[in-house]
């Protein structure tokens, strides 16, 4: 699978973990450089919280487009620290 936007591959693996119809990413997948931390939050009551990266490419920035899960609850424990993409990044195989 890759993980591509801006004509860029972020992440590409043939190992993710598909939860809910979302690729999962293992982090040494990801281009990390491609990703900034952002403040953003989220909360899903059977993983619990999410944190955010912004995906950044040639000064083109796509706030919130990947997630992950640094301290899942146990029923998600499978994805800890993998990450998902969304707003426009393509997942493709």
């Amino acid at each position: 699978m890759k993980a591509i936007w801006q004509n860029e591959v972020i992440a590409e693996s043939d190992s993710t973990v598909v939860v809910e119809n979302n690729h999962y990413f293992p982090p040494t997948s990801v281009k990390a450089d491609l990703l900034s931390p952002s403040k953003t939050h989220t909360f899903c009551p059977w993983k619990g919280e999410a944190s955010y990266y912004d995906v950044n490419i040639k000064g083109k920035i796509n706030r919130d487009a990947a997630w992950y899960y640094p301290d899942p609850m146990k029923a998600a424990e499978n994805i800890k620290g993998y990450i998902a993409f969304w707003k426009g990044v393509e997942v493709v195989k």
